[in-house]
């Protein structure tokens, strides 16, 4: 693989969050002269950095995206930018007013800054929730997104066609990455927005049954955090511009069958209970063609749905073990 990283000034948004801290320590192998991370700890914390928190090519600023005369600061002399930072689907809806200053307005912010300090190349984290219920399955990324419902999803496909018009009147070089459903050890552990697998994993700590509201007929493509991290690497390196990119495994996973996979690499023979959905779920299936990436980022997945349930399994309980041995 090209290696530009070598060397190289990197500023890195949402770097202390689950995603962003994984391309971090990524980046670090490629050997860059320094690495600037801005995050504001609303998703993001110290321990997801122990794994780089004394490397002194690091340089961690706690901050605020929206704050213009702070990433300017940062931005100056920055060759690469990852932006990453973000609010998550369901505090876009509960806040949309916030949801445009961060998701909108300071990206459009980041990437003006991009423009004057002649940033070489920006890796944008958006989403497949661009697509809604895609019309496709696999999905190509020449899914239409007329089909999104989300103020979050919106606000990602803002971003990418801002990301886009930017290459066009100013040459700013970018590529977007489209994930998928996104998991692994760090992923959030408590309050309200609390992923399903670590729903489940409390209930196999707790030894009470695991709860499905619907059917578990709902499929998604559940792709490793440690796989994201190298496709952004691979984007960054990679020779492409003004692309778009599904990040994912082309593989369909239901509820139930995720919920299965956990409790077999867990040794568990608790059985699922069935409740009466209580929410409106408008994307009832999702799977990625990732064909693109693998022709031209040559990313492809490495790390199996059991492999990976089993790694998220193992900090989880890990992370539980420090908890109790603290009280």
């Amino acid at each position: 693989m090209n290696n530009i990283i070598k060397q190289s000034q990197i500023l890195v948004t949402g770097g202390a969050g689950f995603i962003g801290s994984y391309v971090v320590e990524e980046l670090l192998k490629y050997q860059p002269h320094k690495i600037i991370i801005v995050d504001n700890f609303v998703r993001g914390s110290l321990e997801n950095m122990s794994a780089f928190a004394n490397n002194p090519i690091v340089e961690f600023i706690e901050g605020d995206i929206r704050d213009i005369s702070l990433m300017e600061k940062c931005i100056v002399n920055v060759d690469y930018v990852f932006h990453m930072a973000a609010l998550r689907i369901n505090a876009c809806a509960a806040q949309p007013s916030e949801g445009f200053e961060v998701m909108l307005k300071a990206t459009f912010d980041l990437a003006t800054l991009c423009v004057k300090h002649k940033v070489k190349k920006v890796i944008y984290s958006s989403s497949a929730s661009v697509y809604g219920l895609a019309k496709h399955f696999p999905t190509p990324e020449s899914d239409n997104p007329y089909d999104n419902q989300t103020f979050y999803g919106g606000a990602k496909l803002w971003g990418e066609q801002m990301f886009r018009s930017f290459k066009f009147m100013y040459g700013l070089d970018y590529v977007a990455l489209r994930y998928f459903n996104v998991y692994g050890p760090r992923m959030d552990t408590d309050g309200k927005y609390t992923e399903v697998m670590i729903r489940w994993l409390d209930c196999i700590d707790k030894g009470c049954p695991p709860l499905i509201y619907g059917d578990g007929s709902t499929i998604m493509d559940f792709v490793f955090v440690r796989d994201v991290a190298k496709a952004n690497v691979a984007a960054l390196n990679s020779t492409v511009s003004d692309q778009a990119f599904n990040i994912g495994t082309c593989r369909e996973t239901s509820l139930k069958q995720l919920l299965d996979i956990l409790l077999t690499v867990n040794n568990s023979s608790l059985l699922p209970e069935f409740r009466e959905e209580n929410t409106v779920n408008p994307v009832s299936r999702r799977c990625a063609d990732n064909s693109k990436a693998r022709k031209l980022l040559r990313f492809k997945p490495e790390i199996s749905l059991e492999q990976g349930l089993l790694e998220l399994s193992k900090w989880y309980f890990k992370k539980k073990q420090v908890i109790v041995y603290s009280i």
